[in-house]
């Protein structure tokens, strides 16, 4: 269900904190562009949206494209020590396999988790940017106050649940009662942003007290929500089935190019991003496996964002264009500023990087150790102590030294004799001595 899947997301733990920022901005926006130049668009504040945060994210970026420079170079060497221990399913080439690997990426100064970690941090930024584009009255409260007379119209009309749950049943919104609550004005909003121009005239129908109300909230919308002829709230694959109405046929060639914009846009992104990382995979004789699932998507996703582009709302194509635009302008940037850099300069920041992570997991205390520490009776704090492998060293040599120079007799002697026994070199007993006593038993003075 369009409206159920698109605010469920907004839902999501950490995405739903991710969208309130993303819509604190959104908000910011409209403000602004409303408030000083006097321009009320959702289409141009979307833009400006997606200019912003994907500005925000070239840092990371950068990162990961320095990252799949990197992974060009050693993946194929990671695949050489997988197919040495090939076959081999005993702990101990497996041990040995995975420091070999180590090995390599310490060689680089990278590890496996170096390439994918830039973009999982990126991905729930990008998810939250679904829930804001779709459900923009939920962010923006200047578009949700133009929506603020007919939500009270509608919810004085006498029955009114039961006419809009009607209303949701039919497509493009497509739910059923138990989806949403529509006593909660703004589940209503959301709902009514997602009506089109059928489902405005059904509840002109339904509703026909409220006429006036609805022509003027529609009015507003409609102004609102134009970019280019194109109502962004409408989906394209709707306004080509209202293709034979002579006044919309500008509307619908801007609707239909939209996604194909969308799908277009995308490949050239995808293109530009994976073209530097296929060449140095041909180069370092990359694996076969991993460059053709790379083109694979590089041809998938833009037929996708074409196929998702006619289903579901304008505004979502729009932010598909535009992003794909940026990351374009972005990326070759981006490849200009690598190609000034060697791999060796890369491999160099890296080790230095890792070195520092090193010298700073070294130098520290865990939490752990601190609490065992300060838990500790203090007549035991030597047993808790642990020693460095120079101090054992140290402390075993100390020992071997003092058993070397034992008295006759002491126990350092003793465990020397024991020694001696179970390596076989077995000596006669040592008589000792005993000291004369007078008749008492007394030991006698010399």
């Amino acid at each position: 269900m369009l409206v159920l899947l698109t605010t469920g997301m907004g839902r999501w733990p950490i995405i739903r904190e991710l969208a309130w920022l993303m819509g604190k901005i959104m908000d910011g926006i409209y403000y602004v562009m409303s408030h000083l130049f006097d321009v009320e668009n959702i289409g141009a504040c979307i833009i400006i949206f997606t200019i912003i945060t994907f500005t925000l994210l070239i840092p990371l970026t950068i990162k990961q494209q320095k990252s799949a420079k990197l992974m060009a170079i050693v993946q194929p060497e990671i695949t050489k020590v997988q197919k040495k221990y090939q076959g081999k399913t005993d702990q101990a080439s497996q041990l040995k396999m995975q420091e070999e690997m180590q090995a390599v990426y310490d060689k680089y100064g990278t590890s496996m988790t170096a390439g994918c970690l830039p973009s999982l941090i990126q991905t729930p930024f990008l998810f939250a940017l679904y829930p804001v584009i779709q459900n923009i009255p939920v962010y923006v409260s200047g578009v949700r106050e133009l929506y603020k007379p007919i939500v009270e119209a509608i919810t004085a009309t006498g029955g009114y649940q039961k006419i809009m749950e009607e209303i949701g049943s039919v497509s493009p919104i497509l739910m059923s009662a138990k989806d949403f609550d529509y006593t909660d004005s703004t589940v209503l909003t959301n709902v009514l942003y997602h009506f089109q121009d059928a489902t405005w005239n059904t509840l002109l129908k339904e509703m026909p007290s409220i006429g006036s109300v609805v022509e003027t909230t529609r009015t507003s919308i409609t102004n609102i929500n134009d970019f280019f002829g194109v109502n962004i709230a409408e989906t394209p694959w709707n306004m080509l089935q209202a293709s034979l109405h002579p006044m919309a046929i500008t509307g619908i060639i801007a609707a239909v190019l939209i996604p194909v914009l969308a799908g277009l846009s995308q490949f050239v992104s995808t293109k530009l991003i994976t073209a530097t990382t296929q060449q140095q995979q041909t180069n370092n004789g990359g694996n076969d496996a991993m460059g053709n699932y790379m083109k694979s998507m590089t041809y998938t996703m833009p037929l996708m964002s074409v196929f998702i582009g006619f289903t579901l709302p304008a505004g979502l194509g729009i932010y598909w264009i535009a992003s794909a635009v940026v990351r374009c302008i972005q990326q070759i940037a981006i490849n200009k500023y690598l190609s000034t850099k060697s791999i060796e300069s890369i491999i160099e920041e890296n080790k230095q990087k890792a070195e520092k992570k090193a010298k700073k997991k070294k130098n520290s205390v865990s939490a752990e150790t601190i609490n065992r520490m300060a838990t500790a009776n203090t007549r035991n704090i030597e047993k808790t102590f642990v020693m460095s492998e120079k101090e054992k060293e140290e402390k075993i040599a100390k020992a071997a030294e003092y058993r070397k120079n034992a008295k006759r007799g002491s126990m350092a002697d003793m465990i020397n004799m024991v020694d001696r026994y179970n390596n076989g070199q077995v000596e006669p007993p040592v008589p000792v001595e005993e000291e004369p006593t007078d008749k008492k038993g007394k030991k006698k003075k010399k």
